[in-house]
């Protein structure tokens, strides 16, 4: 307590200093006043400047300094504030307790783009990030997940192979139809998400309208160690709302921030936004039920097989002061968990618990969780030491475990669940792949003129492809609805003759 009473002092410190300044005078970093801002130090009327002038040589380096690493994806994003009310008791599934009937938990929400970079126009098609941060009293969780309820690969090994077929080919810095098929012709468990991302749900029409998933499946563990496989949504009380193409062009041509901005706007007019928060249940012996595999990123759990029940709401309504610091420094990671909540087995999840720390880490430092905006809300008590921009306030002789001079024991309720393991080690893909039918049921469930835009829309991208991989790529989606496939092959010029026999050694 003694050392979280001087962090705290020290925080409160920092910020008046911070206000004075601001208020007062304008000075160097080390809090020194400055002279002249206007004019740097030259050795006579007409020499050149001296090196001794330190108030210039600290903006320059500062100025040059000013940019992190971008991220490689969810580049383009903006966050707020907020809070998160339980509205079910979950001490029968879990031992996280910010599910308690009316409890609040503060949250951060960063929403993004995935692909494009920092300064992309807000309308390109795209996956929509949906992280947030859980400040809870046992520890941060984070829910990071994005407005799709799946994604393009099943298997982490596969993520940088993707993100670099979205991303700008090597040779020409713009990305091109020709090679994004080139790699999604091998990954047809891609078919269900390419079907979301070039339909109208690729481009939605504001963060405040738009649903979010956890895309995987978590564990919840008891108090006795059990645990249950279950999926996360939010589901927007807003309404959904997306852009056609006509309308997503229309908007670009007029302003390419419109999702921060409306997001931004709403909040600071106390138009706060809100998220219902829901939960579906699997027990373990439920998922060998199944005809696809359930910890399958790319698969849905359908509601008639797994209903979902309301689990509390979140509303937003403060955005950040510094964007920079809050938004961009925020470090969203799955791997931070809390007691009670685990990852699951899925093949996705388990590479993402690694890169998503280690990405921050690289970004930001080692030392990031001790930035306010990822700063816990309770004491952190590790034995983590040193690094660049440490500034945790650690005093003491002691910073190993175990120590009779400073115990620090381990809390035996936060002990991993036991998961049974048979086998042996492999490199294999999973048993039920099933990558057509989730696809075939979502373009079914789209009205007339959602079907058309995704028609025009897919069909105009896969025309770009080369003529093998533009076939293979029409055959999957035939599989999933001939009506479907038609469509495409007809926009896409294509020999549909061709798709049928393809489609016909397909399996499902």
């Amino acid at each position: 307590m003694k050392h979280r009473t001087l962090f705290v002092a020290m925080a409160l410190a920092g910020s008046l200093l911070t206000t004075g300044a601001t208020a007062g005078n304008l000075t160097r970093d080390n809090g020194a006043l400055v002279g002249d801002n206007q004019n740097s130090q030259t050795a006579g009327a007409n020499g050149p400047v001296v090196l001794q002038d330190v108030h210039l040589i600290q903006k320059l380096q500062r100025f040059d300094r000013e940019r992190i690493p971008e991220r490689v994806v969810h580049a383009r994003g903006t966050g707020a504030y907020g809070v998160f009310t339980a509205s079910a008791d979950l001490g029968d599934l879990t031992q996280a307790s910010l599910f308690s009937a009316g409890k609040q938990t503060p949250v951060f929400v960063r929403f993004s783009s995935v692909v494009h970079g920092n300064h992309s126009p807000e309308t390109l098609r795209d996956p929509r990030g949906f992280a947030t941060k859980f400040y809870t009293e046992q520890g941060n969780w984070d829910l990071v997940g994005n407005n799709f309820p799946t994604f393009f690969i099943r298997d982490a090994i596969k993520f940088p192979d993707m993100v670099h077929a979205f991303k700008p080919d090597p040779d020409k810095n713009y990305g091109t139809d020709k090679t994004l098929f080139d790699f999604f012709q091998h990954v047809p468990e891609a078919t269900r998400t390419l079907t979301l991302l070039f339909s109208n749900e690729g481009t939605p029409a504001t963060y405040r309208e738009m649903d979010g998933s956890s895309v995987h499946a978590y564990k919840l563990v008891d108090a006795d160690g059990k645990f249950r496989y279950v999926k996360f949504s939010w589901k927007s009380q807003q309404g959904v709302r997306n852009h056609d193409p006509k309308q997503a062009a229309a908007v670009q041509a007029n302003d390419f921030n419109h999702m921060s901005r409306d997001l931004i706007e709403a909040i600071n007019a106390g138009n706060f936004p809100k998220w219902d928060l829901y939960l579906q249940v699997l027990e373990a012996e439920q998922l060998a039920g199944f005809s696809f595999d359930p910890l399958d990123a790319t698969k849905i759990w359908p509601e008639d097989l797994v209903p979902s029940r309301k689990i509390g709401t979140m509303e937003l309504n403060r955005n950040p002061a510094n964007i920079f610091q809050e938004t961009e420094q925020v470090a969203m990671a799955p791997a931070n968990t809390i007691p009670g909540i685990e990852p699951s087995e899925d093949r996705l999840l388990q590479g993402r618990l690694f890169s998503y720390s280690d990405t921050q880490m690289y970004r930001l430092g080692a030392n990031h969780q001790q930035l306010p905006i990822n700063r816990p809300r309770v004491e952190v008590n590790s034995n983590n030491s040193d690094g660049a921009m440490n500034f945790g306030a650690r005093t003491g002789e002691v910073n190993f475990e175990p120590s009779s001079m400073n115990p620090r024991p381990e809390a035996v309720a936060a002990r991993y669940s036991n998961l049974p393991l048979e086998g042996v080690t492999q490199q294999r893909k999973i048993a039920r792949e099933q990558n057509f039918v989730q696809a075939g049921e979502l373009f079914r469930s789209y009205d007339r003129k959602m079907q058309a835009d995704l028609i025009n829309s897919l069909g105009g991208a896969l025309a770009g492809a080369e003529d093998a991989a533009k076939h293979t790529m029409l055959s999957y989606f035939y599989k999933a609805d001939a009506a479907y496939g038609e469509g495409l092959t007809r926009v896409a010029k294509g020999d549909i003759a061709r798709v049928r026999e393809l489609a016909s050694k397909l399996a499902d």
